[in-house]
């Protein structure tokens, strides 16, 4: 695996491969990696002959000061596990590398209503963060195809809109989320909870299955109303939101309906915010 930490070192290594035609695969990420990051390198190593990884904890997408000083580091260990799943390139930027004019008065995006529900509500100006770091990675690396998580179902839509914006000729690869065995979906975040809280966590995943089960014959607000009960009884002390909404809008769903819906939530368990998400089954 080649170790990268400048964008022209970067553009050297890819010219490289250019003679060869070759697929590129990219995962941008911000490491302290886990077995659900693992899982979207080995998609990409699937669909493409060259895979690229960047890690870099992007300050622009971080709407509380306190989550990024806090996000955690293990990049010893993130690169053993890279080189271990096949990864070709290893991207490490600094904030310096990707923002060499500085953080302040970046573009903007035009993302509409996305920009406004859910993680938008709750996050002000941290898509347009995603979208600044992920449009400049996607210049540097050029790739065929672009490798993200389902877990952040928003952040797919927000990118993949800023993609069409761009008109990048990128195709995006969601991977489904990758879960512990108890259900829990895979996070950085999880990193930080305490036994006990690592315990209780899983009554987010528990509470959204019940409400992605129940959601095609059951009153909407009844659902969101007893998985909002389910999370405050685990120890959940904040609950953004846990909702059932439109699959391809994330606007509310207010009567069980045919179209595509999706189980979704953000929660405070402790100091650790936890988001995860489900589709309901296709009646």
């Amino acid at each position: 695996m080649l170790i990268v930490r400048t964008n022209s070192a970067l553009q050297k290594a890819m010219a490289m491969q250019q003679p060869y035609h070759v697929q590129t695969a990219f995962v941008p990420t911000m490491g302290a990696l886990h077995d659900g990051h693992l899982q979207l390198v080995h998609a990409a190593r699937q669909q493409a002959r060259l895979v690229v990884v960047s890690i870099f904890v992007n300050p622009t997408q971080f709407n509380d000061a306190a989550d990024f000083v806090h996000y955690p580091v293990s990049i010893e260990q993130d690169i053993q596990l890279l080189e271990a799943a096949g990864t070709d390139i290893l991207y490490l930027p600094s904030v310096a590398e990707m923002y060499p004019a500085g953080t302040a008065n970046l573009e903007q995006y035009p993302l509409g209503p996305l920009e406004n529900v859910l993680e938008g509500k709750f996050r002000p100006g941290h898509f347009q963060g995603v979208c600044q770091v992920v449009s400049r990675l996607l210049q540097q690396v050029q790739p065929g195809l672009l490798v993200m998580g389902q877990k952040d179902y928003q952040q797919c839509m927000v990118v993949q809109a800023m993609i069409d914006y761009l008109q990048l000729s990128v195709q995006m690869l969601r991977v489904p989320t990758k879960r512990e065995s108890d259900g829990l979906a895979m996070s950085s975040r999880n990193r930080r909870l305490s036994p006990a809280e690592r315990m209780a966590a899983v009554a987010m995943y528990l509470a959204l299955q019940q409400m992605a089960t129940n959601a095609r014959h059951l009153p909407i607000a009844e659902l969101e109303a007893k998985a909002a009960s389910q999370l405050l009884a685990a120890g959940f002390h904040k609950i953004d939101y846990i909702s059932l909404v439109h699959a391809d809008t994330l606007l509310p769903v207010s009567e069980p309906a045919t179209e595509p819906m999706l189980a979704i939530a953000a929660a405070f368990l402790g100091a650790v915010r936890l988001i995860d998400n489900l589709p309901v089954a296709q009646p």
